[in-house]
C-alpha cells in the first residue's frame, strides 16, 4: 500500500497555510529548505521508498515547492498534513540517491538517500548462499534440491532473492465459544530429504479467524474496543510478503470500506507494534513462513498491529546482525506503508528471547520494551554451556571416568555429574546434548543422542543429515567437498565473522582452555581429587569443524573482539536502554517436576534453567550499578511457558511503561528515561511451586528464592569458577597454583593437572580475551568486523 500522490504546492489554500506556519517576509540569505527521511536513516533505506519531510527554514514560504529525485520531478508527492510536509517518495534506484529540495523563496537543498533492495541486505555484508526460495506449494526434494516449504504466497520468488509478489487477506474474528487462535492457513512442516508430496495442512476445525469477503456482514462477526475507546467490527487485514529474503506477516484491525495511506492511517491502529520472534536456533538454508502466529487477540483485539518476518525467527536465523536488520526494515515498510509508529514491543521465548535481547544490544532503540520468557542473554554465552555439556557428557561416557567412578551407584554417580554441570541433576547437560549438541556441526553428520537418563548412555543415528537443510553433495566435506556449504552459526554469518587464514572455515568463538570442570565441586568435596584430574585430562575438545579432538577448543581472537564489539554478546550497558519484563517458569530437568504435578502441562525441555535470567541481571548489575529496568516474574509450577495471564498481564505492564516512556520529552539520557517511566507494576514477584492455582503474588525474594522449584542453579563454566555473567568466551589464564586447590590434590595428580594446562588455567578474576565495550549499529557492508556507522546523513545547501 502506498500513499497516493497530492497537489503540487504552489499558491494554494496548503500554500498559503504553509506560508503562516513558517512565517511571512523573504530572507535575503535565501536559506535553504532542510530534507529528512523519517521512517529510517537516510543512509539505511530499503525497498526503494521513503517517507521524507521537507523543512521550511524561518521565514521561508512554500510558494514554488519542487522536490526532485534522480531528476525525476516528485513533487506531487509532497502535501501539508498536521502542520509538517511530507510525502512518500517512491521508485527510488538501489544505491546513492540525491532528492533536492527548493522553493520559490530559498535556495536549494540535497539530501543523499541510499536505498537498498527489498531483498536486502542493509548493512550486514554479503547474503550466504545457496539458499533456496519458498514456493507456492510445498515441494518434495530430488536429486539436488532439497524439498521446498510453501511460502503462505500465491506466486514463485521472481529472483534469486526470493522476493515474491505481496498479497493482502481479511479474516474476520469469529463470536464462537471455544475457537482455536492457531493460524487459519497453516503450512505443512517439510522434511528438507523427503521425496514424498507432503500433505495439506488443516487448518483447525473451529478458528478464531475466518477468511471475511469484503461487503459481506456474517452473523458470528465479533466486535472489538480498542485502548483508544473506540468499538470496531473485529476485521483483520494480513499482509504477507518478503523482506530481506525472509517471508512476514504483518496483521492489524482493518475496514474494508475505507482507505489506509501512511499519512492518513485508519484510526483504529493505535500506532504500537507487537513484533513476535520465534523460538529454537538454527541456519537453515531455504526460506520459510514465520513461526509464529498473527492471531494475537490480546493485542489485535486492542488495536495493535502484529509482525512476524522468518528472519526474525531465531530457528531459521542465527546471523544476529541480519535478524537485526531485517526488524529494521520491517520497520521501515510499515512506517513508508501504514504510518508513524509510536512504540515496538518485542516478544519471545528461548530463541525468541536471544532476539528480543539482540536486538537491544545489537541495535539500540529498534525494540522500545520487550516481554521475555524462558530468555537466554545471547546465542554465543549460551553456547558455553551447549558445548561444554557436549564434551561432559562424551567425556562421562569414555573409559577413564568411567574407571574413575567405578563401584558407584547410579545415584551417587548422577551426584557427581549434576555437581559437576552445575545442574539440578544430571539431565540438564543431556537436554542440552540432544537438543543442540549437533548445531555446530558444519557438514554431514550422525546424530548422537542420550538415551538413558540414568546411565548417561548413547546411541548413534544411522543416516546423515545437516544443519544447512540441503543434500547432502551440496554440504562440506574435510576430504570430498571442502568447498561445498558449511552449516554451522558462524559460517551461516561470515559476513559478520569472515573467514579464518585458510579462507574455508569462518571465525567463530569455541573456546575452553583453561577451563578447569568441577573445580568448584572437586573444593566443595562432591568429587574427588583423582575425578577431577581424569575429567580435565579427558574431555578435550572440538576443532573447527566440530569433530571431538583430545586438545582443548581455541576460539579466534579476531572473532572474541566481534562478538564483543557488535553487542552479539550481550551488552549490559546496551540492555539498560530497554524496559525487560522477564517470565521465568521451571525447566530445569527432564526428569524432577514440582510435588502434586506428574508432569508438566507441557513436554519438559530441560535446558532453560533459572539461573539464566539472573545472569542477564548480573550483567546489568555489573555494567550500571543496578538492574532498573529489568523486571523478573517468576513461576514455579506451569513449566516454562507463561500462562495467558501472565503473558497479558506483562503485555499491559509494557504497554503502560512504553506509553509514559515514550511521554518523556525531556533530554534525560534514555537509561534515566525508562527507570522514570517504569510503572508500579512492574515489581519482581514469583508464584511458588506449591501454589496450585499459581495466582498469589509472592514480593519477597527469599521467600522465592528458598522454592526448590524456583531456586537457581549454576552451569558447567560456573562451576570451573566463571562469573554468573557467563559472558567469558575465552579466559586470561595464569599459572597452576597447588594453593588453589586446599590439598584436594596430591603431588602426583598436580603434576598430571599441570601437564594438561601447560599454558595455565583460567583466571577468572580479568576480563575474558577481547572482551570490551559493545559499540552497536556497525555496518558490514565494507566487510566482516564491522564499521560504526558514521554521523546520519543530513541535507545541505545545493
Amino acid at each position: 500500500m502506498k500513499y497516493l500522490p497530492g497537489p503540487a504546492l504552489r499558491a494554494t489554500p496548503i500554500a498559503l497555510a504553509i506560508m503562516l506556519l513558517a512565517g511571512c517576509g523573504s530572507n535575503d540569505d535565501d536559506p535553504a529548505v532542510q530534507i529528512k527521511t523519517l521512517s529510517t536513516r537516510a543512509d539505511l533505506v530499503s525497498g526503494g521508498d521513503a517517507m521524507v519531510e521537507i523543512v521550511l527554514p524561518a521565514g521561508g514560504q512554500a510558494d514554488g515547492l519542487k522536490v526532485e529525485v534522480g531528476g525525476r520531478d516528485v513533487t506531487s508527492a509532497f502535501a501539508l498534513r498536521n502542520g509538517r510536509i511530507t510525502g512518500l517518495v517512491t521508485g527510488l534506484a538501489s544505491g546513492e540517491n540525491t532528492l533536492v529540495a527548493r522553493t520559490g523563496t530559498t535556495s536549494a537543498a540535497e539530501l543523499k538517500i541510499t536505498n537498498a533492495p527489498r531483498g536486502g541486505p542493509v548493512l550486514s555484508g554479503p547474503q550466504t548462499t545457496p539458499y533456496v526460495c519458498a514456493t507456492p506449494t510445498p515441494q518434495p526434494a530430488t536429486g539436488t534440491t532439497p524439498a521446498t516449504h510453501a511460502s503462505g504466497l500465491g506466486t514463485a520468488a521472481t529472483d534469486a532473492q526470493c522476493n515474491i509478489a505481496t498479497e493482502f487477506k481479511l479474516y474476520y474474528k469469529t463470536t464462537t465459544a471455544g475457537c482455536s487462535f492457531a493460524l487459519p492457513d497453516p503450512s505443512p512442516s517439510v522434511p528438507f530429504d523427503s521425496t514424498t508430496p507432503p500433505t495439506t495442512a488443516n487448518p483447525p476445525a473451529n478458528p478464531c479467524f475466518k477468511p471475511y469477503t469484503v461487503g459481506s456482514t456474517p452473523a458470528d462477526l465479533a466486535t472489538t474496543t480498542t485502548d483508544a475507546g473506540a468499538t470496531v467490527p473485529y476485521i483483520v487485514r494480513v499482509e504477507r510478503g518478503t523482506m530481506n529474503r525472509g517471508i512476514y506477516d504483518i496483521a492489524v484491525l482493518f475496514d474494508p470500506t475505507k482507505p489506509w495511506t501512511p499519512v492518513a492511517p485508519q484510526a483504529q491502529w493505535n500506532g504500537k507494534i507487537l513484533y513476535q520472534f520465534g523460538a529454537s536456533t538454527g541456519q537453515p538454508r531455504r526460506q520459510f513462513r514465520p513461526a509464529t502466529a498473527w492471531t494475537d487477540d490480546k493485542s489485535l483485539s486492542r488495536g495493535f498491529m502484529v509482525v512476524a518476518n522468518s528472519l526474525t525467527d531465531s530457528l531459521q536465523n542465527s546471523n544476529r546482525v541480519m535478524m537485526s536488520e531485517t526488524v529494521m526494515m520491517m520497520k521501515e515498510h510499515i512506517g513508508d506503508s501504514y504510518g508513524a509508529i509510536k512504540y515496538t514491543m518485542g516478544s519471545g521465548c528461548s530463541g525468541g528471547s536471544i532476539n528480543s535481547n539482540m536486538n537491544a544490544s545489537i541495535a539500540p532503540g529498534l525494540l522500545d520494551g520487550i516481554t521475555i520468557s524462558c530468555a537466554y542473554p545471547d546465542s554465543e554465552s549460551t553456547l558455553l554451556e551447549v558445548n561444554d555439556c557436549v564434551l561432559l557428557v562424551e567425556a562421562y561416557q569414555k573409559p577413564a571416568w568411567l574407571n574413575a567412578t567405578a563401584g558407584l551407584t547410579p545415584a551417587q554417580a548422577n551426584a557427581k555429574k549434576a555437581a559437576i554441570n552445575g545442574h539440578r541433576d544430571q539431565t540438564g547437560c543431556h537436554a542440552w546434548f540432544n537438543r543442540f549438541g549437533t548445531n555446530a556441526q558444519v557438514g554431514n553428520y550422525l546424530a548422537r543422542t542420550v538415551v538413558d537418563n540414568t546411565t548417561g548412555a548413547i546411541a548413534q543415528a544411522t543416516a546423515l543429515t545437516n544443519n544447512c537443510q540441503l543434500p547432502t553433495s551440496q554440504v562440506f566435506d574435510k576430504t570430498t567437498n571442502p568447498t561445498g556449504a558449511r552449516c554451522s552459526a558462524w559460517d551461516w554469518a561470515a559476513s559478520i565473522w569472515g573467514k579464518s587464514d585458510d579462507g574455508i572455515r569462518a571465525r567463530e568463538t569455541r573456546d575452553n582452555t583453561g577451563v578447569q570442570y568441577g573445580l568448584k565441586a572437586l573444593l566443595d568435596g562432591a568429587i574427588t581429587g583423582e575425578e577431577f584430574v581424569t575429567l580435565n585430562e579427558t574431555i578435550g575438545g572440538v576443532d573447527k569443524d566440530s569433530q571431538l579432538m583430545a586438545a582443548r577448543s581455541q576460539a579466534d581472537t579476531t572473532a572474541l573482539d566481534i562478538a564483543y564489539k557488535t553487542g552479539i554478546v550481550m551488552s549490559g550497558k546496551q540492555l539498560a536502554k530497554t524496559p525487560v519484563i522477564d517470565m521465568r517458569g521451571y525447566d530445569d530437568s527432564l526428569i524432577d517436576v514440582p510435588p502434586g504435578l506428574t508432569a508438566f502441562p507441557q513436554a519438559l525441555v530441560g535446558i532453560h534453567h533459572q539461573w539464566r535470567s539472573f545472569s542477564i541481571r548480573d550483567r546489568l548489575d555489573k555494567a550500571n550499578g543496578n538492574h532498573d529496568n529489568q523486571v523478573i516474574w517468576r513461576f514455579g509450577r506451569n513449566g516454562f511457558t507463561p500462562s495467558a495471564t501472565m503473558n497479558t498481564s506483562a503485555f499491559l505492564t509494557m504497554d503502560e511503561w512504553l506509553t509514559k516512556l515514550k511521554a518523556d520529552t525531556s533530554t534525560n539520557p534514555i537509561e534515566q528515561k525508562v527507570v522514570a517511566a517504569k510503572p508500579a507494576g512492574a515489581a519482581d514477584h514469583c508464584f511458588l511451586s506449591t501454589d496450585a492455582t499459581q495466582s498469589v503474588k509472592v514480593t519477597d525474594a527469599a521467600a522465592c528464592d528458598a522454592d526448590p522449584y524456583l531456586r537457581k542453579a549454576a552451569s558447567p563454566r560456573q562451576v570451573a569458577g566463571g562469573p554468573l555473567t557467563e559472558d567469558v568466551l575465552k579466559c586470561q589464564l595464569k599459572p597452576v597454583n597447588a594453593a588453589d586447590y586446599q590439598g584436594k590434590l596430591d603431588a602426583a595428580q598436580l603434576t598430571r593437572l599441570q601437564a594438561v594446562f601447560t599454558t595455565g588455567v583460567c583466571d577468572w578474576s580479568k576480563p575474558g580475551v577481547g572482551q570490551q565495550a559493545a559499540v552497536g549499529w556497525l555496518s558490514f557492508a565494507a566487510g566482516p568486523g564491522g564499521q560504526p556507522l558514521p554521523a546520519e546523513p543530513v541535507s545541505r545547501e545545493r
